[in-house]
C-alpha cells in the first residue's frame, strides 16, 4: 500500500509526512514500522535482525475531533540521540523515556520512547523531520512479487505450547505478542496492543535447536521481582528495567531480557517468569 492508499484521510496525511505506509491495527490504530535495516548489530557473537531488536515504530490513533494521539519507540544510535530528541522538542514532541535494551551490543542502541496529541499531518512531519536526522530508513520498500510463506529454523509447535500462547512469523523472528489481563490507559485513553501495551517476546534461530531471546514484559509493580526471580534462576539475562510511559494506569514497568540458549529450555524459563504476569488468556 503506498502512502496514497491509506484507508482513511487522517491515516493518509501520517503516511505522506512520514513516507511510509502503516498498517491498520485492532483497536483504531494506524501503526508505521520503521526497522532499523541500516544498521549491523551484533550481541554475544549473534547478528540481530532487526524484528528481535531494531524495530522503531509510531502509532496512532484517534482522540477528539481531527486529532490523534501517537506513541512510539525509536532506535538509535548514542550519536544521533541528541539531535533526534532536539527535533521533538522543537516540534512538541514529548519524550517519555530514554534507555538502552540490550547490554554489550555493537554498535550500542538507545531507545527513545515518545508521545504526542494534534494534528495528524504535523504531528507526523514533525515525527519525519526528527527521524531524518538518524539513519532509520523511511522510504517505503519497493513492492515485491508475492513470496511463499516465510519459515523459520525452530519447532514453533513446541515454543507454542510450553508458552501457552500462538506465536508468529516475520522478519527471521518468531515473535509473541501477550496481552495484559487489563487494558492499560495513559492520559485516561485505553491502549489498545497496538500502541505497545503487550508482553513481547521474541526468538531469533542461532542454530541447532538454539535461539536467541529478548523483548520485553509489562508488569505492574508486585510483579517486578518475581519475574526478574523467575527469568535469572532460568539462565535469562535482565538487561533493563524502566517506564515507558509517564502517565499510566496502573503503572507499568518493561522488563527486557537476553539469553541464546536452546530454544524450548528458553521458553520454559519465560513460561515461568509469565505465571508471575496477570496476562490476558489465550
Amino acid at each position: 500500500m503506498s502512502p496514497a492508499q491509506a484507508a482513511q484521510p487522517w491515516e493518509q496525511a501520517i503516511a505522506t509526512a512520514i513516507g511510509k505506509p502503516g498498517a491498520e491495527m485492532p483497536g483504531g490504530v494506524y501503526r508505521i514500522g520503521l526497522p532499523r535495516s541500516d544498521l549491523h548489530v551484533v550481541l554475544d557473537g549473534v547478528t540481530l535482525k532487526p524484528a528481535l531488536a531494531l524495530g522503531s515504530w509510531l502509532a496512532f490513533m484517534p482522540h477528539g475531533e481531527g486529532q490523534v494521539m501517537v506513541m512510539g519507540d525509536i532506535v538509535l544510535t548514542d550519536t544521533e540521540v541528541n539531535p533526534v530528541m532536539a527535533k521533538l522538542i522543537a516540534g512538541g514532541i514529548e519524550i517519555t523515556a530514554l534507555h538502552n535494551h540490550l547490554l554489550r551490543n555493537a554498535p550500542h542502541t538507545m531507545y527513545m520512547h515518545i508521545g504526542g496529541r494534534g494534528d495528524p499531518a504535523q504531528l507526523a512531519k514533525v515525527l519525519h523531520d526528527a527521524l531524518a536526522l538518524s539513519g532509520t530508513p523511511l522510504s517505503a520498500p519497493t513492492a515485491a512479487s508475492p513470496a511463499a510463506p516465510e519459515k523459520i529454523d525452530l519447532d514453533t509447535a513446541a515454543l507454542d505450547r510450553i508458552m501457552g500462547h500462538k506465536g508468529k512469523i516475520g522478519g527471521g523472528v518468531y515473535a509473541f505478542g501477550i496481552p495484559r489481563a487489563e487494558t492499560p490507559s495513559d492520559g485516561g485513553m485505553e491502549l489498545p496492543v497496538a500502541m505497545g501495551s503487550a508482553v513481547a517476546i521474541n526468538f531469533q534461530p542461532t542454530g541447532g535447536g538454539k535461539a536467541a531471546i529478548t523483548g520485553d514484559f509489562v508488569l505492574t509493580a508486585s510483579e517486578v521481582n518475581p519475574v526478574l526471580h523467575a527469568l535469572r534462576e532460568n539462565g535469562i539475562e535482565v538487561t533493563a528495567l524502566h517506564n515507558h510511559m509517564l502517565d499510566d494506569e496502573p503503572r507499568l514497568f518493561f522488563m527486557h531480557f537476553w539469553a541464546n540458549d536452546d530454544a524450548q529450555k528458553l521458553a520454559h524459563g519465560l513460561a515461568a517468569a509469565l505465571s508471575h504476569v496477570a496476562v490476558a488468556t489465550s
